[in-house]
């Protein structure tokens, strides 16, 4: 199960997080998303992108300047879920058209949908890039129309 899932930049500034679970308090997670940020970025290179943490497993991936976290449980694939967070870039890479930062600031409402249609309830939902695009469509398009 994933529990959350967050998108930092270098400084430490999150630019999209989504909780499954309502085990923290919002205090809890702005201390959790500063201690997530600290682990992955102080990182040595040379290791794996898994990182044990409490009673949980963090897997990241550095694109750029931005780092993508889930935090799973210990004993789910950390390979499935490293290739989850590329597969997520790739969308995104799609959905936007060659993505940066501030793609996910000012349309962070578009990234959440997005996310919403490749996780659900802290599972991957669905993995084809051509399905969940469509959707994506399709919900501007339901979005246009009822402006």
């Amino acid at each position: 199960m994933i529990y959350f899932v967050l998108l930092q930049n270098k400084q430490g500034k999150t630019r999209m997080s989504k909780w499954y679970t309502g085990d923290w308090g919002t205090d809890d997670k702005r201390d959790i998303e500063k201690e997530v940020h600290r682990l992955v970025t102080n990182r040595n290179q040379k290791f794996t992108n898994f990182i044990e943490w409490r009673n949980y497993k963090v897997i990241y991936r550095r694109y750029a300047g931005l780092y993508f976290s889930l935090c799973v449980d210990t004993n789910d694939n950390e390979l499935g879920y490293l290739e989850s967070i590329h597969l997520f870039v790739e969308l995104l890479d799609q959905y936007f058209g060659n993505v940066c930062e501030l793609d996910l600031v000012f349309n962070f409402h578009k990234v959440l949908a997005l996310v919403d249609e490749y996780y659900l309830a802290g599972e991957i939902q669905e993995t084809a890039k051509k399905t969940i695009l469509e959707r994506m469509e399709e919900l501007e398009k339901l979005e246009a129309q009822s402006s």
